[in-house]
């Protein structure tokens, strides 16, 4: 397989070249710097306003900085169509950089996380499920665009056995008001062993539009999603030694046995989004700065999750039905704010706003148990307010953010404030500290299941977390990020050592923990080589051991960068190490589709070496890697979670296109 991708590879490599090659490379001026990459961006739209080919462009002024992506938080970037390492990184199922996540041995299964980030904003509970939600599109993951001429990408990767992965994107803007956009990513893999089937689909849709005299402004978005995953329960006890010895009968892996074939779990949502503002005052001038905007959001979303089995299995405890086994808790979440911002060029920008949530989570049945009984609905209403203010003067940033919950059953608070100092564009220091109190996702507080174990209804205090943070940000020097959290009241999943099943079953740990992170990145380079570090150190102190992560991940990129063909093609190529040090990892209970703590057994600590060539050809990236190339000869120790092991050795292509019209 490896040898049709490079035969591939190098068959397309002509014929794109010929295909989009229209002239002799320009460097791109006024685009971000990116180091290694910037000289050969080789942009089929230029800078200087004309077209490098004889084809018709709708609009010949166009320049790439003018393709713009604004985010949630109203940041504005633009499309950059340069290969870079952080471009390989980001080439995955998430579209992030997944430094602190270990997958699953299929693509579009869950991740285990290596570091955790309790730095939050909610005021309300989340729904569960959290290992169905890391392809989850939230509200702040959406952009927005603005955009010259009509853009697309297309993104291409093969999974595992019997599938792809595509996400298709277009964008348009109908006038220089009105934009609109549509992308859908799509995923089917079989897997490399048994019934680990993943099929999922997100599609978005998104608007924004503003009048000509900027008065009005609008944006808004439509999400649908589906994750599906066959669910196997992972490797029987006894098949893990078979595993571990790597035995040549079992490189196979669809001949291993495992836990049970009859599961899947899933989770479907959509939601509807909607943001808007009005002006009424809207002085902006070169002297002056004095507008006062009156906001309004309106949010509706709808989801739930569901797991199935056609018969039950004994490793999760009795249950109610010997067949076919159905779980399913929905949640209908209304949310509406209301609100005014006031930015003067001498005050700052200050905003205020009223919330209210309207929640309606749980299932169809009453449950009476162990002569408890156990209900079937959390709903009510959520009103609170929310207060904003930021502040640029002289090289000094300061803003702060902070919401409170005045009404409803929900509790909840959170405060945060960072100070900003750049000492120049490419330097910067920066502190800051959040603070946080909401109550625990609703899976901890109530859950139903056909299996007796997973039938719950708790009333855990709020979780409280306490954090002070600080940064440096040098591309020349280093990056570098410290913060310290105090955690009070976290809630987690565990197995009960004090029952006779020894089942999992959902926690509070009323004791104070300690959680301390320092993460850093420098990038070398000696010519064409570059050697790209990113650590982090972690400790905790938790005297329930109720917290687990590694003291140390470690990922360490040595790659060759240069130009061929008279700068028509930018080709990078190296190798990738990831580690992390031996921890007591996460177990996965896929009945609830989360993560449980175990303190039986540490994992960890095996290298993960991949091999990468990727190539750039006009807007069109090209990505070829042998992963985790080293699996057959360091032992086969490898896991993502408990019983779970993770990817063997295979040769993966992909690709990323861009098209200007």
């Amino acid at each position: 397989m490896g040898k049709r991708f490079l035969i591939l590879l190098f068959l397309m490599l002509p014929l794109l070249m010929q295909g989009q090659i229209t002239g002799q490379p320009k460097k791109l001026g006024g685009t971000k710097e990116v180091k290694g990459a910037d000289e050969f961006l080789n942009d089929s739209l230029r800078t200087d306003g004309r077209s490098t080919s004889n084809r018709k462009i709708k609009n010949l002024n166009a320049k790439i900085v003018d393709y713009k992506i604004i985010s949630y938080k109203n940041d504005t970037t633009y499309v950059d169509t340069t290969l870079s390492i952080q471009k390989e990184y980001k080439f995955n199922y998430l579209r992030k950089d997944n430094f602190n996540l270990i997958q699953f041995s299929n693509i579009g299964q869950t991740y285990n996380t290596l570091s955790k980030d309790f730095s939050s904003i909610n005021l309300t509970p989340k729904f569960g499920a959290t290992s169905k939600h890391f392809n989850f599109i939230e509200i702040e993951d959406i952009n927005y665009y603005h955009v010259p001429t009509p853009l697309t990408e297309l993104m291409y990767k093969t999974a595992f056995e019997q599938g792809q992965l595509l996400d298709a994107f277009f964008t348009v803007n109908t006038s220089e008001q009105f934009n609109f956009s549509f992308a859908y990513k799509g995923l089917r893999s079989l897997g490399k062993y048994q019934h680990l089937l993943t099929s999922t689909g997100n599609f978005r849709f998104t608007t924004n539009y503003r009048t000509k005299n900027e008065k009005y402004k609008m944006r808004g978005h439509i999400v649908m999603q589906d994750i599906l995953n066959e669910e196997n329960g992972g490797l029987t006890d006894e098949e893990v030694e078979y595993f571990e010895t790597g035995n040549e009968e079992y490189i196979d892996r669809s001949i291993f046995d495992m836990n049970y074939q009859n599961a899947q779990g899933e989770l479907r949502g959509k939601r509807f989004h909607l943001e808007h503002s009005y002006a009424l005052i809207n002085q902006n001038d070169s002297l002056a700065v004095n507008e006062l905007n009156i906001l309004n959001t309106l949010s509706f979303e709808d989801k739930y999750y569901q797991f199935e089995q056609t018969s039950s299995n004994g490793i999760y405890g009795n249950s109610f039905e010997s067949s076919s086994i159905f779980d399913k808790v929905k949640l209908e979440e209304f949310y509406t704010e209301l609100g005014a911002t006031y930015n003067n060029n001498v005050i700052g920008n200050l905003g205020f706003s009223f919330h209210y949530t309207n929640y309606n989570y749980g299932y169809n049945t009453l449950l009476n148990l162990n002569e408890s009984n156990i209900s079937n609905r959390l709903k009510n209403d959520v009103i609170g307010l929310k207060a904003n203010y930021n502040k640029s003067f002289n090289k000094f940033t300061i803003s702060g953010d902070l919401g409170l919950n005045l009404t409803g059953d929900f509790t909840g608070n959170y405060l945060i404030a960072q100070m900003e100092y750049s000492l120049n564009q490419a330097n910067s220091i920066r502190v800051g500290i959040n603070t946080n109190s909401k109550a625990p996702n609703y899976n901890y507080l109530l859950y139903q299941s056909d299996y007796i174990n997973y039938n719950w209804q708790n009333n855990f205090d709020n979780i409280q977390t306490n954090q002070i943070s600080a940064g440096i940000n040098s591309k020349k020097i280093i990056d570098l990020s410290i913060d310290l959290t105090t955690i009070d009241n976290l809630t987690y999943f565990k197995k009960d050592i004090q029952s006779d099943e020894k089942l999992v079953k959902p926690f509070q740990n009323k004791s104070s923990i300690k959680y301390f992170r320092i993460k850093a990145n420098r990038e070398f380079h000696f010519k064409n080589f570059s050697l790209d570090n990113t650590i982090m150190f972690q400790e905790v102190s938790d005297d329930e051991n109720s917290l687990n992560v590694p003291q140390i991940i470690t990922r360490n990129t040595l790659y060759y960068s240069n130009s061929f063909f008279k700068k028509a093609l930018y080709l990078q190529t190296g190798i990738t190490l990831n580690y992390f040090t031996k921890y007591n990892m996460n177990a996965y209970d896929p009945v609830i589709s989360e993560f449980y703590v175990q303190n039986d057994r540490e994992y960890g600590g095996f290298p993960r070496l991949d091999f990468f060539i990727n190539a750039k050809v006009q807007q069109t990236r090209i990505f070829l890697k042998a992963e985790h190339f080293n699996s057959a000869w360091t032992g086969y120790d490898y896991y993502s979670a408990p019983n779970y092991p993770f990817r063997d050795f295979i040769v993966r292509f992909g690709l990323v296109w861009n098209f200007f019209l």
